[in-house]
Order: C-alpha cells, then structure tokens, then sequence
C-alpha cells in the first residue's frame, strides 16, 4: 500500500513538474499600458488551445495548472491597475473603463502564443466573468467560447435598491481592492488582505457597517475609486454594465454556472437574452446554464451553511468546464451540443432535472393568500397562507432602523439557506403559512409576493422570504426579495408614498426550484429589515446615502378584500414531470 503511495506521489510529481509556468509575462495593451500575465504551458504534442483568465484578485492565487494538464496553455492576467500589472485600477462603478479593450488586446496577445492553434475560450467566476462580458460586444476574431460564471446582469442587481449593500460591498473594499490600490499608489501602510482583514475584525467591521450617511465613508474604503462610487450613489438609476443590452453584440456561446443561494445569479438573465438576440446562431443555441443548490462560493459542493443536499448536489464544476472547453475549443465529441440548455438542482427532491428554458414555460400558477386574526407576528401568530381570499384584516409592526432584523449568514455575508430560528421572538416579522401539505408542491421559477401595505413613513422597505418549514420546525430560507417604496415603480422614477395610504408593492423573489415536501409548511416572512445585507431604510424623506437620520415607522399589512396580499408560486405539476 506504501509503494503504491509512492508511485502515485511520483507521477502526480511528474504531471506537475510538466507544466512549464513564465511569470509576469507583459502584454502591451493598444495605450500603451503592459499588463502582466502569468503563462501555463502543457508538454507534449502541441499546438494547444489557450484560455485567459483575467482577474482583480491577484493572478498569483489562480491555479492555471489543472487545465494546463489537460492540455490547455492558460494565461492567468492581473488587470488594468491590480498586483503586478500597470496602470490605474477602475471598478465595475465606472461607466468609461479599459475593461472591454484590454480584453480584446489579451485573447488576440494570446491566441498568437508560441504553440497555440489560435482558438481562445475565457473562464472565471465573479469578477473574473463580470470581465469576460466587457469584452464579449467587441468580438476578438479568436474568442471560440466563454465560461462566464456567477456574475449579475446589472450593477443595480449586486447592489441594493439606490445605495450598496454594506456587508458584502464595505468588506470587499476595505479588506480585498483598497490593500492594493494603496500599494499601486505608493503608500507603504495597509497594503496586504491580512492586515486590513485583521483591522476588520478587530473592530472596523462593525464601526463600518454601522457609520452614517454613507456618502461620508473614510476615504480608506474606497482609496481612489471614492468618486466613482459616490457617483453612483449620486444617481443610482444609471447603469453602467448593461450587459443584457450588449447581448446582441456577442457572438461566441457562454456556459454559466451558478447556485440558488448565489447573490450573483443574476446572470441568469444573459442565458436568457443570448438565446433569444445573440448575434449568431452558434451563440445563440450554444449557451448552457447550470443551476445547483449553491452560494457564491460553494459551486459543486453538497453542503452550503448547515444544510447538506446529498451526494447528488456535489457536482465537479472543473471537470465540466473542461468538458465545454475541450468541445468548443479541440472539437472533441464531449456531447456539449446535445445537452440540454438548462439543468437544475431541484432541492427537496435533491435531483437535478434537465429543462429546455429558464424559468420552465410548463409552471402553472399557484396563488396562497395571507390571512390573520391580527397577530402574526412571530411563528406563534395566527398568520395564516389561504388558498381562498379572506375578509379583510390586517397585521401591524414597528420598524426600528436602530433596531433592525439581523441577516443569519456567516462574516462572509454571502447568502445561505439559513433557519430562521434566531429570529422567532421578533415582533416586527410577520409569519404566515400553510398547514403542513398533503402531498408534495414542486416551486420553481420565480416565486412574486404583491403586498399591500401601509407606513407612517415617506419612505420604507418591504422584505419577503420564503421559507420551507420541516415537521422538526426547522424553518430553511428558499428565496428572498426586497422593495424600496421610493423606487416602487423604478430606479429611474423615485417617489415618496404618502403616509397612510396603502400602496401596492409588487416583491419578485430571487429564482429557486424548491420540492416542499409532504407534511411541510410553506412559510412567507414579511418585514422592513435585513441588516447588513442591505442597507436600513432610514424611514425619511431624505438621500439616505446623505443624510443619516433614521426615524422609527409603524408598518401594516393589509390582507383580503380589496386589499388582497398574496404569494404567487410557479407551481411544477407531477404530471408534467
């Protein structure tokens, strides 16, 4: 057993050693400006396709081997600005970027390699993809295919309703772009993760999250990049990605793939819009979308938070990858062209399912009523999800921004399918749901709450979630969605509501396929909080990104009659299956 050990250590040595690795290689970009990549090389019989990976995150921690030793020459490149690449770094607030151009000059840098046969996929997920798709519209003659992985559609999509989202946005700043900003700048102090990590830690995260107005953040978060946010925040309903509009433009096809428990599924929409407008047939019949019961980055794994969903959820995303690549880029029959364009994670039933579109045109809808005696507040309410309209009525609850609902994920703040447990005892969720079910319920889609509901305040936030409650109580998060009341009708069209009057609020929750089984409830949260997910909602009249008055506001909700609050589910019948 020990000499088998050893002979596998030996040629896994072997392997290794045969990737040849140039660091720091410059790539002259058409200004000017050199980029540096670092250049993995495969032996043996070449030429090799090649696939770029261009990164904020330092080339340095991206593993190019594993695809050089199934025969790939793989650049791995520090953008414009970051690590070890010249320039001056300009983040995704900004409109006008070298993004897409220094894209462009790379895959043509690339393809023309010493061994290369000319053909050039991109990968990466996050950031690595949102720079794949600034560079998609302008079409390199030698782009084949992308693996764009995990990246939303629109700035105002990663982002709250007309501001940031400060436990995700605060912390990737201060701790992961501002360090080396800082070091591109010539300052000598705070310029390593670990040291403004352990700053985070010891105390910033929480003076941080909790400073007002935003507007007023110590030039330390942001460094340089100050303007551009502030901008942003300045007039929100500009978007500068805009990708599903540059979808027509691209003409190469895309595999992505993401989790139901990924705050950058957003993408999902330029699955959507490339088949229908690609600019070519290839593109256009070529995407490929994978959807598993994942968060940002736990893609391919079984377990995510507290819950496992089986050996089936465990998914090799490399391998699959490789399998595009090695389809599109060496022409190999791998059977990419015969998969079907989607294939889901359906939890609960913990089985993957290939669907032909996103969301499936087959979901029939089903509408559940929110209905109480006026006190449901807490899981030991009377709040009640009907399958008639009720009489009128309605449920009552204070908001306290001071006092906010606090978000159940980890430091990381990157989303899971929490038990909502921690949070029984408060007054200001309303609960309604069901009686346990006779038979199981498949939702998948995207589930829509239209609430009706009224505040003290001019301005508010309404938050709904999904929940799956099993006969043990746990109570397992499915989906999630907010409004803003200002921007009810649009980013572009913010309004006040007046105070009193009840207004109509239409909450689409984010996509989810979700099997609630027999003898469970379906569970539906409604309350004005999920701090530091999202910002709180001050309850003023005020620019809440520049001015921090936070004022108490009484909300209610009103429910039956004329006044029908209701939960719409995209309902998958076992007899379609």
């Amino acid at each position: 057993m020990k000499s088998l050990s050893l002979l596998i250590l030996v040629a896994w040595s072997c392997i290794a050693q045969a990737v040849q690795i140039e660091k720091n290689v410059a790539v002259l970009m058409r200004d000017g400006v050199v980029l540096r990549a670092n250049v993995f090389r495969p032996e043996g019989e070449w030429p090799w396709p090649v696939l770029v990976l261009r990164t904020p995150y330092d080339k340095d921690g991206q593993k190019g081997e594993p695809y050089a030793n199934a025969g790939y020459i793989v650049v791995t490149q520090d953008a414009r600005g970051r690590y070890a690449s010249d320039g001056k770094w300009e983040s995704f607030y900004r409109f006008d970027t070298h993004d897409a151009e220094d894209g462009y000059d790379t895959v043509e840098w690339a393809a023309k390699l010493p061994g290369s046969n000319g053909k050039v996929g991109t990968y990466g997920v996050s950031y690595n993809a949102f720079l794949q798709w600034r560079l998609a519209p302008l079409r390199p003659p030698s782009l084949v295919c992308m693996c764009a992985r995990s990246i939303p559609a629109r700035l105002t999509q990663l982002e709250g309703p007309g501001t940031i989202r400060p436990g995700r946005r605060l912390n990737w700043f201060y701790t992961g772009m501002a360090p080396d900003m800082r070091k591109h700048m010539g300052v000598k102090d705070l310029t390593t993760k670990a040291e403004m990590a352990k700053l985070w830690k010891e105390g910033d995260r929480d003076r941080l999250l909790h400073f007002l107005p935003w507007m007023k953040l110590p030039k330390n978060v942001f460094e340089h990049e100050e303007d551009a946010v502030q901008a942003w925040m300045r007039e929100p309903f500009r978007e500068p990605w805009q990708f599903v509009e540059h979808c027509a433009e691209v003409s190469v096809p895309n595999l992505d793939i993401c989790g139901w428990f990924d705050h950058c599924n957003d993408g999902i929409e330029m699955h959507q819009a490339m088949r229908r407008v690609g600019k070519t047939e290839t593109a256009r019949n070529g995407q490929r979308l994978i959807i598993g019961p994942w968060s940002h980055t736990g893609s391919g794994g079984r377990k995510v938070g507290t819950v496992d969903f089986g050996k089936e959820a465990a998914l090799d995303t490399r391998k699959v990858e490789l399998r595009w690549f090695d389809y599109w880029l060496k022409g190999k029959p791998t059977g990419v062209d015969k998969d079907a364009p989607v294939k889901i994670f359906v939890m609960g039933r913990n089985q993957w399912r290939d669907e032909q579109e996103w969301p499936p045109v087959r979901a029939k809808t089903h509408t559940l009523h929110l209905h109480s005696g006026g006190k449901a507040s807490t899981p030991a309410g009377d709040g009640a999800l009907v399958m008639e309209s009720p009489a009128a009525g309605s449920d009552s609850y204070r908001y306290d921004p001071t006092n906010p609902v606090p978000t159940l994920w980890g430091a990381s703040m990157f989303t899971t399918p929490a038990d909502q447990a921690p949070l029984a005892k408060r007054e200001d969720i309303l609960v309604y749901q069901t009686e346990p079910l006779k038979d199981a319920m498949e939702v998948t889609g995207y589930p829509e709450v239209v609430l009706h509901a009224a505040s003290s305040a001019p301005d508010t936030d309404f938050f709904a979630r999904l929940i799956d409650v099993a006969p043990d109580g746990t109570n397992r998060d499915i989906a999630s969605g907010m409004v803003r009341a200002r921007y009810r009708n649009g980013l572009d069209k913010p309004k006040l509501i007046t105070p009193g009057e009840v207004v109509e609020y239409r909450i689409k929750l984010r996509p989810t396929s979700n099997e609630f089984q027999a003898g469970h409830r379906i569970r539906l949260d409604i309350t004005s909080s999920d701090f530091p997910n999202y910002d709180r909602n001050h309850n003023t009249a005020a620019d809440q990104n520049a001015d921090a008055t936070l004022e108490t506001a009484t909300q209610t909700i009103h429910h039956g009659g004329k006044t029908d609050s209701r939960l719409i589910l995209p309902v998958i019948l076992a007899t379609s299956l």
